[in-house]
Formats: C-alpha cells, sequence, structure tokens
C-alpha cells in the first residue's frame, strides 16, 4: 500500500494533466477555442461521428480519451449501477449536503471557486455535478449512445483550461492549479466521504454496495485525468488517503462560508415553504460535523438535535421497503422521480454543456441485508 507522507502528497500538486493541457493549448495558440465550443455542443453521445472542421487537436484528444480504461471490470460497474440504484435520493442528498461543503471546508479549493467566478452560481455548479453523476449511473453509460463519456472528456478539458488561464493570469498561487492532488481529493469526496454520510444517515448498505460505488468513482478518476497508479485502490487505503488530504488543508475561509451560505439558500429554494428550512443548515451541520460547521459558519437552528432522529425515519423506510419486491420497486421509483425532480430543479430543464471557457468571465464560473457495511476507521494523521 502507498504511504500518503507529505512528499508524496506534494509532488502530487506539482502534476497537472499533460494530455488536456496540451490538447487546450493548441486549441489557446491557434485561436480555435470558439469553433471548438460551436462544433462539441452537438456532440454528446459516444458512438456519435465528430463534427466536421474539429481542430485536428481536439479530434485527437477525443479519439484517444473515447474509450474507457482497459482494466474496468463490468460486473463491477454494474454492482455500482444497482447499488445508485436502490440509493439514488440518499446518494444524491450525500452529494448536495455532505461533498459540496466538504470541498468547502479545503479553503483553496474555495478561492478556486471564487477565481473562476463560481463564487455566484452554486445552482449552476450543483446542476453540473448532478447531471454527471446521473449519466454515469445510466445502463448504457459507457455503450454507444450513452452521454457520460462525452461529457467526461468535456469536463476534462474544462478543467485544463482553467488551469491555464489561472496560470497566464497569474491567479494561483502554486505552480499547478487543479492539480492532481485536488483532483484525487475530490474523487475522495464524491466517494468514501459520500459513503461517510450514508453510513452516518443510518441507511443500509452492504460492503459489496460499498465497494463498487468507490471502483466506480476509481474509473471516473482515470477518465478524468487522474494517473491510475496514484488512485487509493480500496476503501481503506482511500479513508487513509482521505484523512490525510483533508488534514494536511481543511480549515476556514471566507470564501467556504459564503459559497455555503449561497448552497444553503439554493436548498432552501427548493424545499417548499418556509417552515422546514431550517432543516436545511441543520443537516449539513449533521453530515460534516460541528467543527467543519462552525468553519463554514453554517447557522444552529432548533432542528440540529431534532436531525437527529433521521436515522430512524429512514429505517423505517427501508423496513417498508423489505416488505416485499412491490414495496421495494415503489420505493425506486419515487426515488427516481424524486432525484430527477431536484436535477430538474437545478437545470431548469436545460442540459449542461461543458465548455471551454475562452475567459473567466462572470457567466461561467470557472444482497443480503444483514451485513451493514462498516466505514474504514479514521487513520492516525496529523499535520507536519
Amino acid at each position: 500500500m502507498t504511504d500518503y507522507t507529505d512528499q508524496y502528497m506534494d509532488a502530487l500538486r506539482l502534476k497537472g494533466d499533460p494530455l488536456a493541457d496540451a490538447t487546450v493549448e493548441a486549441l489557446f495558440s491557434t485561436g480555435q477555442v470558439g469553433r471548438y465550443n460551436t462544433l462539441m455542443r452537438w456532440f454528446t453521445t459516444s458512438g456519435q461521428a465528430l463534427p466536421d472542421g474539429l481542430p485536428d487537436a481536439a479530434r485527437d484528444y477525443l479519439r484517444a480519451t473515447a474509450t474507457p480504461p482497459d482494466w474496468i471490470d463490468w460486473g463491477v460497474m454494474e454492482q455500482a449501477r444497482r447499488f445508485f440504484v436502490d440509493n439514488d435520493v440518499h446518494v444524491s442528498t450525500a452529494l448536495s449536503f455532505a461533498a459540496m461543503p466538504a470541498c468547502y471546508v479545503v479553503p483553496h479549493v474555495a478561492k478556486l471557486l471564487s477565481a473562476t467566478h463560481s463564487l455566484a452560481y452554486p445552482s449552476r455548479r450543483m446542476a453540473e455535478t448532478g447531471q454527471f453523476t446521473v449519466y454515469l449511473m445510466q445502463p448504457d453509460a459507457f455503450q454507444a449512445g450513452g452521454r457520460f463519456l462525452p461529457a467526461a472528456q468535456k469536463v476534462r478539458l474544462l478543467h485544463a483550461s482553467i488551469r491555464r488561464h489561472l496560470k497566464e493570469e497569474g491567479r494561483w498561487p502554486e505552480p499547478v492549479a487543479i492539480c492532481q492532488e485536488d483532483m484525487l481529493g475530490g474523487l475522495m469526496m464524491f466517494s468514501i466521504q459520500v459513503l461517510d454520510a450514508l453510513h452516518r444517515m443510518g441507511i443500509h448498505i452492504t460492503a459489496e454496495g460499498a465497494d463498487a460505488y468507490y471502483y466506480a468513482w476509481r474509473v471516473v478518476g482515470a477518465i478524468l485525468g487522474i494517473e491510475p497508479d496514484t488512485i487509493p485502490p480500496d476503501l481503506e487505503a482511500a479513508r487513509e488517503f482521505s484523512d490525510r488530504y483533508m488534514v494536511r488543508h481543511m480549515g476556514p475561509s471566507p470564501e467556504g462560508a459564503h459559497l455555503t451560505r449561497q448552497l444553503i439558500d439554493l436548498y432552501e429554494e427548493v424545499v417548499p415553504g418556509t417552515l422546514l428550512d431550517p432543516i436545511v443548515p441543520a443537516l449539513i451541520r449533521y453530515l460534516i460535523g460541528d467543527t467543519s460547521a462552525d468553519w463554514l459558519e453554517v447557522p444552529r437552528t432548533r432542528f440540529d438535535s431534532l436531525i437527529r432522529i433521521a436515522p430512524a425515519l429512514l429505517g423505517a423506510l427501508e423496513w417498508v421497503e423489505d416488505r416485499g419486491p412491490w414495496a421495494e420497486q415503489i420505493s425506486d421509483r419515487l426515488g427516481r422521480l424524486v432525484t430527477m425532480l431536484e436535477l430538474s430543479s437545478l437545470t431548469r430543464g436545460r442540459v449542461m454543456h461543458y465548455a471551454i471557457p475562452q475567459e473567466l468571465k462572470p457567466d461561467f464560473g470557472v444482497p443480503s441485508k444483514t451485513a451493514r457495511w462498516t466505514p474504514p476507521p479514521p487513520t492516525a494523521v496529523s499535520r507536519s
């Protein structure tokens, strides 16, 4: 197992994504970013012919990244898809109320969002993340007609373009923005930290389901340009990396608090009426813990104690699901409906496009249920 020392992590901070970075550099140096964005707006599914007139650099990149890693295990990926179908509402809740705030508790990540003007556009950021996850968990995600791979190809170039803009404008204090360590840190927030949140909510997940869900995100990481050898191979290693990353970087910041306030406002708009608005900050505080919540200035509400009964309520819903296939089927369909309504409210019915920003302008913003999964224990890490 890799020893995630500070020296190891520091080396990751010096690395970007050479293939995507070279592609973006070629597009900018030849003035072809606008043409790429126009043509790629209509390239949305795997197997679709590449548009005529596409710049050579983009064409070469899209061909080189058109397939998933050759080490992918399709059986495990199907387990991951079934896991998501069974838990889609819970996973969406964990992504929204735990993973996103966890991003904000890393000050330089919050400042990155601020530097790319995403600070004022939380709904767009959430819509893009939600749509990306839904594409990933479709049955045809990696087949002809699937939307996930083209979306991932575009996101990878989007990250490279932000990396280039920040470097060119001298607006990033480190050698590389969105470096390999931060990409891995993000992967941990959307994988093991989501599983942690499910565990905290009392959602009954199996060890096999947790392993499969994490495996799917390992595949996603490789597709998004993370060096495959650096991705923690299992949940135990992921726990060690995640703990090391958070201890190295987490803390309070004005940008993190501001982003969190906007996130709370966004969710309160989705919750009907105002009576239940305090549930939003209460759930965030419950899922990320008091220390992080205080750093992010999550307000305390009268629901802070009440929210602790959530696991019991969710356990009651699971009891209903276990009454028979009909109950489970109804529950799955209702869950799917809630997820799609939530995504529709964020996207307002639009399809989110992952275009390359020509500048960092404001309109962009840079099986057995008896074996319950137990998170790997925290690792003994310390600031050094």
